[in-house]
């Protein structure tokens, strides 16, 4: 079947060199071929995913100007990588860089490790400047307020690379934001604060389009299943999963995963049919369907989609941005809630989950499909995956509208394994021990206002999402090893004053 596009292999990233024309023909030959080797040895480490495109030296205001116009029209491009050779006068990149739409990363290296210090002579010195060069160029990119990840160091050091490649990563989420069609099938549930936002705003700040539709549109391409295309979804199933014996066929409660497969099937059908990398649903709005979406929702969230429970399209967007994020990594990315917590003191434990809907990219085993009561939403028994995340080094970010802003905020945690089984929790869980400890974090979120959404990733780190933010100029708090109660409550009162005063009155 069809799915969203979570690979980075559609995606180039464009090296820029700048010089200019006081030094001469032979000088800017070199220029060239050593900017183009040191783009080709950064596009050919592992740690950098897409695909680095190299482009002739810029050398004046009006093809640096030309350049970024071009970037800013080709879609395939999702951001830029600059390194001043030589001395490139800073006035030259104002019009360019003012014109500029697309993430930026400022490359500070050179060609050379070492220097070859009984041979350098002027000539040497004219050739390899980035030293002043790349400061000239930090100047401008300040004084005109421009975004960007600046990187520093020689493109052969494996940090470089893995910085490298966690900016294009989060170049790839920013562009897949704005590439993002989301349906919400029914509205928020109902009271509930935190998952109510600026649609507005978000298409402004993201690019996501957020629209609703009826869930009853949802439930007539779910009756519009085929009993073939049930058929051989369900044995698909069965060739994935420890399928129950009450859900085989011959089973008591097969018609529940025959229904769950209807669900999946007239799901797919609709977001494929409008183009939908995104989607959200409500226990409090059903409508004609008789389960509340779970397999499907896992299911989809595996492929790539983003999900957001109980209308909650900010968490959707953010599972999206994610998947796309951690594309080819190991690990996934899923809708959570801080559920329940283990409070012995010295080993507090966070025991996240959600009703149905955790996607099984978490965990590496191989997952159970069961039934059971929901004890709400007042539909049949719905039909899910159950699994225990894997252990590992995870994230979780929630996203809140804060008025005048969105804030994103991020605890870098570790998945552990359940004390003991949970037979009476059968649903998609996972366990963790948030850093830097379980009474800082829950008390730098609460004085966030992070939501109790999350998306949890185990395949990108917070520094991904801290690239992400600077990119969307958006909000990022981090609680994570270094975090204390009183710097970051003065953090949240310092950004409450500097966002207010950089966006404007």
């Amino acid at each position: 079947m069809p799915k969203p596009t979570t690979t980075l292999d559609h995606y180039t990233v464009w090296f820029l060199t700048g010089s200019q024309n006081l030094y001469g023909e032979e000088t800017l030959r070199q220029v060239a071929e050593q900017s183009q080797a040191i783009a080709a040895e950064l596009g050919a480490a592992a740690d950098v995913p897409v695909r680095i495109e190299w482009k002739p030296v810029l050398k004046d205001s009006e093809s640096i100007r030309r350049a970024m116009l071009d970037a800013n029209a080709d879609d395939s491009v999702i951001g830029l990588v600059t390194w001043m050779h030589t001395f490139s006068p800073a006035k030259m990149w104002i019009a360019g860089l003012d014109a500029l739409q697309k993430p930026l990363l400022h490359l500070h290296t050179q060609a050379n490790v070492e220097l070859p210090w009984s041979e350098i002579d002027f000539d040497f010195m004219n050739l390899n400047q980035a030293a002043h060069g790349d400061r000239e160029f930090g100047y401008i990119q300040t004084r005109l307020g421009v975004a960007r990840k600046t990187v520093v160091g020689h493109v052969s050091d494996p940090r470089v690379q893995r910085e490298v490649g966690t900016w294009q990563r989060a170049a790839a989420g920013w562009a897949a934001t704005h590439e993002l069609k989301l349906a919400r099938f029914g509205d928020n549930m109902r009271y509930v604060a935190v998952t109510e936002g600026d649609k507005t705003e978000a298409e402004l700040r993201f690019g996501v389009q957020v629209n609703t539709w009826s869930v009853n549109e949802l439930a007539e391409a779910v009756h519009a299943s085929t009993d073939a295309d049930i058929d051989a979804l369900v044995a698909e199933y069965e060739e994935l999963y420890d399928v129950v014996p009450e859900l085989r066929k011959g089973g008591e409660r097969h018609e529940s995963l025959r229904y769950g497969a209807a669900i999946e099937l007239g799901l797919r059908s609709f977001l494929e049919a409008g183009d939908f990398a995104a989607f959200t649903t409500s226990f409090e709005d059903l409508g004609e369907l008789r389960q509340l979406p779970g397999l499907a929702v896992q299911r989809l969230m595996a492929d790539g989609y983003g999900f957001g429970a109980e209308g909650d399209w900010k968490t959707a967007v953010l599972v999206r941005a994610a998947s796309v994020m951690g594309a080819g990594l190991p690990g996934g990315a899923s809708l959570m809630e801080d559920y329940t917590y283990h409070m012995e003191p010295g080993n507090e434990l966070i025991l996240g989950a959600h009703m149905l809907e955790v996607s099984p990219t978490l965990s590496s085993a191989r997952a159970t499909l069961e039934v059971h009561p929901l004890g709400i939403g007042g539909k049949e028994d719905p039909v899910r995956l159950v699994f225990t995340a894997d252990s590992g080094p995870a994230v979780v970010v929630a996203m809140s509208d804060m008025r005048d802003r969105f804030r994103l905020t991020a605890n870098v945690v570790e998945v552990v394994q359940p004390i003991e089984a949970l037979p009476k929790l059968p649903v998609g869980r996972a366990v963790w021990k948030p850093a830097p400890d379980f009474a800082t974090s829950a008390a730098a979120w609460l004085t966030a206002g992070a939501a109790h959404h999350t998306v949890m990733s185990t395949a990108v780190g917070v520094e991904v999402f801290a690239d992400f933010a600077e990119i969307a100029k958006t909000e990022l708090l981090v609680i994570d090893e270094s975090t204390t109660t009183r710097d970051f409550q003065r953090e949240v009162r310092w950004n409450n004053a500097y966002y207010r005063l950089a966006q404007g009155f």
